[in-house]
């Protein structure tokens, strides 16, 4: 993984250079994994990330906005309990392993002074976040309890003994010479990202790769100076912050990873790094397993209505086939005289072809002639009378199938609170039963909370992500005169400028907004509709988000990323 070892000692110094000194105000855990401690640090005010994510386990400074639980967890009121009003008086990184220490004082309930430490281990899904009463080397508790059942070492659960993770048996990579290196590496085994990997503490694949491939065409002299070279960088914290977007796979690091050959993008800090990042993934992760039964409910009502429109049309074919029955039945009424009970077919001439080219008719040997013309007017009859019926149960299939896409988008782009408004949707629409919860008596009078963007010249711009709250954007929240968008004949959301008159630049960024969060996020040159909100209806008996619009003009787009999250409030 990126954040190894190195990078780990990286973020413990950026961290310690900002946030030592600092008073921790308030704890929040917004989510089951993940912690945020407001801090405020010379004059400035800090949010710290720390994350034990099986998947995105991190430490880092953030900007992102996080929804908190009606509830705090017990870990986030014991955390509560022990740290805030506490002064962060030391960061400290254990060895060149991927644990960050802090270290907190405090006062207890009797006022005396009292240590704790706050111990986050980024071990992937063994990531945890640990409290210790450092007088006494005691776990407090822990985000994620380990009994000695499942880890034989040491049990990370309340009242234990704090023990360190295993130690691994490895060079210290920052103090190495080149006869270390030299030692540690056999050039005829090859593999050598490998074994620096195994010989050295706190190097990652991703490094090893990237100190082989600069090398080039490694050999026992240019291997040690290429590795010095890149240490020299790390001990002096001589950093370049960089996503690298590669062919397969993108990956970030201290520095450019120029062995992925792909796009570059360089940040000022770590955390700001980070954040970009992971922008959206835990997110994503989290809305996945909590929507996943959604999901997959709205793949099946949508494929379950395109297969019932393929049905519908092979019954409308039959069903426009109701002028060869009416034919036939004139015809053999017509041609009578030459027809007889027991024929299977009869050849007349057909009189409504210019050219008097002959037809053949199949008759049904058990009916009489007269009968079987009867059957062929009966069944134009019934032809004619189904062909409006299958129309508007294709237009219905159609209009439902078209619902269902659109709410697969939205699930894609939706947060954690997203996700429960579209339940409430299907749960009022019936297509699935609500869930048994507490009641909430304010619930029915909240209004749904709209994303907030501005325009590089300050011009708000809002965001509905799902049907709620693009019902709630278009038809209440936004003014008559307002710009309204949305991506032509593309599943997506509905903004809104909050303006009569914005500028030309502000409904680009706007119309990138409305890309982004479309079904159309990953392609180029994406059609954005715009027009003011009073050319917006929504018709009678209409779905949730369905409106109609006229007067509006186009303008094509490619959604950007980083500009989404630069404009974002």
């Amino acid at each position: 993984m990126s954040f190894d070892g190195l990078f780990t000692r990286a973020i413990t110094n950026e961290l310690s250079s900002l946030l030592k000194g600092g008073r921790i105000n308030k704890i929040h855990q917004p989510y089951k994994n993940e912690i945020i401690l407001a801090v405020r640090a010379n004059g400035v005010n800090h949010k710290l990330l720390l994350s034990a994510h099986p998947s995105y386990a991190r430490v880092q400074l953030t900007n992102e906005q996080y929804d908190n639980p009606n509830e705090p967890p017990m870990f986030c009121m014991l955390l509560r309990k022990h740290l805030e009003g506490s002064i962060i008086e030391d960061i400290q990184q254990s060895g060149l392993d991927r644990m960050i220490i802090f270290e907190v004082k405090g006062r207890n309930e009797l006022g005396d002074v009292s240590y704790k430490q706050l111990i986050v281990e980024i071990m992937g899904r063994h990531s945890n976040i640990i409290i210790v009463d450092k007088n006494r080397n005691v776990i407090l508790d822990s985000i994620k309890h380990i009994s000695f059942a499942v880890n034989t070492h040491r049990a990370i659960m309340p009242g234990q003994e704090y023990i360190m993770p295993p130690q691994q048996d490895k060079l210290n990579p920052l103090e190495a010479n080149g006869d270390d290196i030299l030692r540690a590496i056999d050039f005829n085994s090859g593999n050598l990202d490998k074994q620096l990997v195994s010989s050295f503490a706190g190097i990652s694949p991703i490094l090893a790769r990237e100190i082989v491939f600069k090398t080039g065409l490694a050999n026992r002299l240019t291997l040690p100076n290429t590795f010095i070279a890149f240490m020299n960088d790390i001990k002096n914290h001589i950093y370049k912050p960089s996503i690298t977007y590669g062919n397969t796979k993108e990956a970030f690091y201290l520095l450019p990873l120029e062995h992925l050959k792909g796009e570059v993008k360089t940040y000022d800090s770590l955390s700001s790094l980070l954040d970009r990042f992971y922008f959206g993934k835990a997110e994503r992760d989290r809305v996945k397993q909590q929507g996943n039964d959604l999901e997959r409910l709205i793949i099946n009502e949508k494929e379950k209505n395109e297969k019932k429109i393929k049905k519908l049309e092979s019954t409308l074919e039959d069903a426009k086939k109701a002028e060869q029955f009416q034919l036939y039945g004139e015809l053999l009424t017509a041609n009578i005289f030459m027809a007889q009970k027991g024929m299977k077919e009869i050849t007349v001439v057909n009189y409504y072809d210019e050219d008097g080219a002959s037809i053949t008719i199949p008759l049904e040997p058990r009916k009489t002639p007269s009968e079987n013309a009867q059957k062929y007017f009966t069944k134009y009859q019934k032809a004619k009378n189904s062909v409006n019926i299958v129309i508007e149960q294709i237009e219905l299939a159609k209009a439902e199938a078209a619902y269902f896409d659109a709410l697969l988008q939205q699930v894609e782009a939706a947060s954690p609170k997203d996700i429960e408004e579209i339940r409430e949707e299907l749960v009022e629409g019936g297509y699935i039963r609500a869930r048994q919860k507490k009641s909430n008596k304010n619930k029915q009078n909240q209004k749904p909370v709209l994303e907030k963007y501005q325009s590089s010249d300050g011009t708000e711009i809002i965001v509905g992500k799902n049907n709620k709250q693009n019902d709630y954007l278009t038809n209440k929240a936004a003014a008559r005169d307002d710009i309204w968008l949305h991506t032509k004949d593309i599943p997506g959301s509905h903004v809104v400028i909050r303006s009569k008159e914005p500028a030309e630049e502000t409904i680009l960024e706007a119309a990138q907004i409305a890309a982004y969060f479309s079904k159309a996020r990953n392609s180029s040159s994406v059609p954005v509709d715009f027009t003011k909100v009073r050319h917006v209806k929504k018709p009678a008996g209409a779905k949730p988000g369905f409106v109609i619009y006229d007067q509006q003009q186009t303008v094509y787009v490619t959604p950007d990323e980083d500009m989404i999250l630069k404009l974002k409030q």
